[in-house]
């Protein structure tokens, strides 16, 4: 459900969307050291699909079913909730170098609408199916499978966090959204997808499971339980990226590739999926030690992106890819508080709509400022102005830990995201000053 242009994850990566509208194709969650961890049991319905509530090992129950279905995991590492930033992650038992194979996902393992049990009646009605999201099939697939007694995937749900504990700011009071993340542009983006997942679901989806009762079960036909399914897949789907000889094509839809979702996220990784005909390989890049978490990318996000479409954050500094994301109509009027008279008002305004006609700017368009981008002093000066707080509250809060800790973790995330966007504008503005 992203709203910024470029979602699409990186050959390695998860997807980055979401559905219908603003939502496009997806990635991986996972949350960095500060985060408090989330439980991982399987939600209500998961568990009727698959282990149960008291399943007392869901990591050998998983890596048994590796087993049945050639999903082959490198003796070097471990599935493990211990010494991983949150939930479940990987870590190597042994030293890996660079090029070593962590494991290889066979197609007939990922879970997609080709593979799932219906994946026929799914491409019957492919048309019926049809939306701006891309994601209608895969989500049907998920909700079927989630409530089938006898799902081939129900040890990989047993993986899966508990789907009413996603921490995704949709799941928010707005109240909470809009005063923690005001100025971020991450209210904005979660509306978008809030009104684009209840219309899909009403359109496509419910129409669709009403048609098929044999198939979705009572319990899975809810538009709370279908907005948790959009955010998993937001998360933890992948995206397989078009050959260079196809980038004018529609993207690839998103599919759960069991294993590689378990990854948790850092722009520092030391992996990366690589695709093939028969396999998705997980590779390491760099050098793990004994003992340390094998991370993966979701891609070059930024932290209004990760909190958005995963549910976490990296401190600052820690995120090398964050950006400020700046409205271009934030800018205009930016300008247009600067002007003379109403003959320069008019100017402005003239130019604006000549840059719309060559689609430089437009009303939806924002410009992305990381540490090369610069816009005038009057213009970050007023951009800044649009947070609810400024810039030295917030470092007095992170540099006192006893105040930092009394945060909630909603807080404490929103505040990462706020501080350090703050912190790319202020830098601009020294340079401009």
């Amino acid at each position: 459900m992203a709203t910024r242009a470029k979602r699409a994850r990186r050959s390695g990566g998860r997807q980055a969307g979401a559905p219908a509208g603003s939502l496009g194709p997806c990635v991986a969650l996972r949350r960095p050291s500060t985060a408090v961890e989330a439980p991982r049991a399987s939600s209500q319905v998961a568990r009727g699909a698959g282990g149960s509530e008291h399943d007392p090992d869901p990591v050998a129950g998983f890596l048994s079913w590796c087993g049945r279905v050639g999903l082959q995991l490198s003796p070097k590492v471990a599935v493990s909730r211990q010494g991983t930033v949150a939930g479940y992650g990987m870590v190597a038992r042994e030293s890996v170098q660079p090029g070593e194979l962590l494991f290889a996902v066979p197609r007939a393992a990922l879970l997609s609408p080709q593979t799932c049990s219906i994946g026929g009646l799914l491409e019957q009605e492919q048309d019926a199916l049809q939306s701006q999201s891309g994601w209608v099939p895969l989500l049907l697939a998920l909700l079927h499978e989630l409530q089938a007694p006898a799902s081939r995937w129900s040890p990989y749900f047993a993986l899966w966090p508990e789907l009413g504990r996603l921490e995704h700011p949709m799941f928010w009071p707005e109240e909470e959204r809009r005063r923690l993340l005001q100025g971020t542009g991450v209210p904005e983006a979660v509306d978008k997808d809030l009104a684009n997942i209840r219309s899909e679901y009403y359109a496509i989806v419910l129409p669709f499971m009403e048609a098929h009762p044999d198939l979705f079960g009572p319990s899975v036909r809810s538009l709370e339980l279908y907005r948790q399914l959009v955010a998993l897949v937001m998360a933890y789907s992948f995206q397989e990226p078009l050959e260079e000889e196809e980038e004018e094509k529609e993207p690839n839809s998103p599919l759960m590739v069991p294993g590689a979702d378990i990854l948790n996220h850092l722009a520092n990784h030391n992996a990366n999926l690589e695709y093939s005909a028969d396999y998705l390989r997980m590779v390491a890049t760099r050098s793990i030690p004994k003992g340390h978490e094998i991370f993966n990318t979701y891609g070059q996000m930024a932290n209004w992106q990760l909190i958005h479409m995963y549910g976490f954050v990296e401190p600052y500094p820690d995120n090398t890819d964050d950006t400020a994301d700046i409205q271009m109509v934030t800018v205009r009027e930016a300008a247009l508080q600067g002007v003379k008279g109403e003959a320069e008002r008019l100017l402005l305004l003239e130019r604006w709509d000549f840059l719309c006609k060559l689609e430089m700017v437009g009303e939806e368009g924002a410009f992305v400022i990381g540490r090369e981008m610069v816009l005038t002093e009057e213009e970050l000066t007023t951009t800044l102005k649009t947070y609810a707080t400024d810039l030295k509250t917030e470092q007095d809060i992170l540099s006192n830990k006893v105040a930092y800790a009394k945060l909630s973790w909603r807080e404490q995330q929103a505040l990462q995201v706020r501080y350090g966007q703050k912190m790319i504008l202020h830098q601009l503005l020294v340079l401009t000053s």
